[in-house]
């Protein structure tokens, strides 16, 4: 595919470099509360999805830093079955009228092994992690609820500095549109798509997936039937 992702994933960059300025603000404001440390790999079994824009460059880096790597990629596919399972559950639950905090809430209590997590518990793509690795040892809030890495010394109902991850998700969303408008892509809805790392990982970015061939083909047959 022959498009430039550059200037998106710089744009991209800059708010992740935000994101980390508010963490270490307030990682600096409360060095007791906030406990990451190397080895610690909590997060690296939460369940969360990424945007677009995320999906990609992570796609790009990981892509740049390994290839298609035949080990790793497993480990994607099992991470991803994994989560597969879990969503259809939640789905199902849904559909028969169980309330959405308390799916959430459950959801929110299931660990899958994220499947750029090493075996010295390490992130093989660390420097390149999406944002919502970045910030989960501080207070953060999505939606209005608030949310807490129940490792870190915050303690509940207290005050303190608390990342609004609504607005971060709002340019998340912004930046994927423009993307994909830039892009002239067909599938207009693409900018909303929510994927877990291991998809990200796993998909192919190409003009396939971007509808490109399929019109291209729609054009051929079009040619074809009028000859």
């Amino acid at each position: 595919m022959e498009f430039d992702f550059t200037p998106y994933f710089t744009r991209y960059e800059m708010l992740v470099s935000m994101v980390d300025g508010i963490f270490d603000r307030v990682k600096d404001e409360y060095p007791a509360c906030v406990t990451c440390s190397q080895g610690c790999s909590d997060c690296c079994h939460a369940l969360f999805d990424l945007t677009l824009i995320e999906a990609l460059y992570i796609n790009h880096k990981f892509n740049a830093a390994f290839g298609r790597n035949e080990q790793m990629l497993e480990k994607a596919n099992r991470a991803d079955r994994q989560i597969y399972k879990l969503k259809k559950q939640a789905y199902l639950d849904h559909e028969q009228g169980k309330n959405e905090v308390a799916i959430l809430a459950e959801m929110g209590m299931e660990r899958v092994r994220c499947p750029l997590l090493n075996n010295e518990e390490m992130c093989d793509l660390y420097a390149f992690r999406p944002i919502t690795c970045r910030i989960y040892g501080i207070p953060t809030s999505i939606s209005g609820m608030s949310h807490t890495c129940g490792k870190s010394g915050f303690e509940a109902g207290g005050k303190y500095p608390t990342l609004n991850m609504d607005k971060i998700y709002s340019q998340l969303y912004a930046l994927s549109r423009e993307l994909m408008v830039d892009i002239q892509t067909r599938y207009t809805k693409m900018d909303e798509m929510l994927v877990p790392v291991s998809m990200a990982l796993l998909s192919d970015y190409d003009d396939a997936f971007f509808g490109f061939n399929q019109e291209a083909e729609n054009t051929e047959d079009g040619k074809e039937e009028k000859e």
